[in-house]
């Protein structure tokens, strides 16, 4: 998918071009009060299940017809954001719509049980004299938003989140880059039919108390086969968290759906070096699936830009948390001045009670360019929901450098994978291991557990890396006539896990 690297230099423009000229700003302006209640959220999220589907009005065609350049050349003037000039600690700037987002969403301040609608206004908006005209009428609305906070400096307010775009949303630790994504629910990601991308068709913001950290947001999500409500408090800094609670009503039979589902950019490293000519080391949003199980398991899985879609499921019971990271961390990893892969989040999904029974997915889909999102990851049931069922969850997701939790056994961490061919033939892949507290002076005392579900591997080479001040682990594998082969690598003292657990999955093409 374009939208991740779109959506980012959109993001980034907007925040970033000046405003033209010096007179007041109208300010965002506000519809007639209606009382509200999230209570009363689920409540239409429910009749809106029972409803047949009905799409939302398109807006005109001028603004869907708006080249991605002439899209640009219109922004948000910050001087009109929500709650600017009050002593909110929060601002709330507004997209415009058109592009990629043919459809408005219906937002709402709320304040006071009251909330008020955000009525489109072309004023609130700067556009060069290279914007084209374009029609207005009652389908035109907002089609995202962003959220602003005084993260470093008082006075500053500074981005942390944006909400745009079917129900996607991104955020950021402080000081980061834009990167991976998170959206409200995934369905059917990956079956042959096609995948049905459930859309946020209302937001409703609560305004934040003067010194209070947490905004509190509230959804309306809404697609042919489910509709749900859900409740965001998002309390931004070094990192950035997000409480969620979903209230889900399945309008038909949900076979395959993602909870908590995370998108992101993995193009090469260390292990796709060979199919691409580029000055920069690696390329990617994320370098990592990692997960903490139910049986207390910490698996690494680096991730692939593979020739063919795979598919890949961890099954497990009660998940402790899983996420998509990038543990790259430095500006030579990548070489890159400009896109600063070195400093995009990871992130992390703690489910906020058992899930049950089910499985981490893994989707990756092959990719050429770096502005496809071709990573997901995503929890699934492994019950399936009947027609007319309702699902309640709650989760936290943290954005930032370091996001996943320390566990109890503290098992070192794979700092990077690297692949390639050797002249006698077969490959050599080389793993590095961080340092850690439980690592012996003598590494013979070390069990090298190195397995292959096709194929052959050596047992492996196992030597200090004074780089890292951890250990490395360097095996050979001969497919023989293996296309696909599953590795399982592992390093252990005595019955205890001395390192997390690598997997990887090895394709001939």
């Amino acid at each position: 998918m374009l939208r991740r690297e779109v959506l980012a230099s959109i993001a980034a423009f907007a925040a970033a071009t000046p405003t033209l000229g010096w007179a007041d700003e109208p300010g965002l302006q506000v519809g007639a009060p209606a009382r509200f209640d999230p209570r009363s959220l689920i409540q239409r999220a429910r009749a809106l299940a029972a409803e047949a589907y009905t799409p939302r009005p398109k807006i005109p065609k001028s603004w869907r017809d708006l080249s991605y350049d002439q899209y640009r050349k219109i922004w948000f003037d910050s001087r009109n954001a929500l709650w600017e000039g009050t002593d909110a600690p929060q601002r709330v700037d507004v997209f415009p719509p058109g592009l990629y987002f043919p459809q408005a969403v219906a937002m709402f301040e709320v304040e006071d049980g009251i909330a008020r609608p955000l009525l489109f206004d072309m004023d609130v908006f700067d556009k060069t004299d290279k914007f084209p005209d374009v029609e207005l009428d009652d389908t035109l609305g907002y089609s995202g938003l962003r959220l602003r906070a005084e993260l470093h400096k008082p006075d500053i307010f500074e981005e942390y989140a944006v909400f745009q775009g079917a129900s996607y949303f991104r955020g950021l630790g402080a000081g980061e880059t834009y990167g991976l994504s998170a959206r409200g629910l995934a369905v059917n990601t990956g079956e042959p039919e096609g995948e049905e991308f459930p859309d946020f068709i209302g937001l409703w913001l609560e305004r934040p108390a003067h010194g209070e950290a947490t905004i509190v947001l509230h959804a309306l999500l809404d697609s042919p086969s489910v509709t749900g409500a859900y409740t965001f408090h998002i309390t931004p800094g070094e990192v950035l968290r997000m409480h969620v609670a979903a209230h889900l009503f399945a309008r038909t039979e949900l076979k395959h759906i993602g909870i908590a589902p995370l998108t992101s950019m993995f193009l090469f490293d260390d292990t796709e070096r060979q199919r691409f000519d580029d000055f920069r080391p690696a390329v990617h949003d994320s370098d990592g699936l990692l997960i903490h199980n139910g049986g207390g398991e910490s698996i690494w899985r680096p991730l692939a830009n593979p020739t063919t879609l795979q598919i890949s499921a961890f099954v497990d019971t009660n998940p402790k948390g899983f996420g998509l990271m990038q543990r790259k961390r430095k500006l030579e990893d990548f070489n890159d001045l400009e896109a600063h892969y070195h400093n995009r989040p990871s992130l992390w999904v703690t489910p906020g009670e058992g899930w049950g029974k089910g499985s981490v997915a893994l989707v990756e889909i092959p990719a050429d360019l770096e502005i496809y999102d071709n990573i997901v990851a995503y929890w699934r049931p492994a019950d399936v929901i009947p027609a007319g069922a309702e699902v309640q969850m709650t989760y936290q997701l943290d954005w930032g450098a370091d996001t996943a939790p320390e566990t109890d056994s503290a098992p070192m961490r794979v700092l990077n994978t690297a692949s390639g061919g050797r002249p006698e033939g077969g490959r050599v892949f080389a793993i590095d291991f961080g340092p850690g507290p439980n690592l012996p002076d003598d590494l013979e005392k070390i069990t090298k557990v190195v397995t292959t579900s096709a194929g052959t591997v050596t047992e492996g080479h196992l030597q200090r890396n004074p780089a890292t001040g951890g250990v490395r682990l360097a095996f050979t594998f001969m497919p023989e006539e293996a296309k696909l082969a599953e590795f399982r690598v592992q390093l252990l003292l005595g019955d205890t896990a001395l390192t997390e657990l690598w997997l990887y999955r090895w394709t001939s093409k």
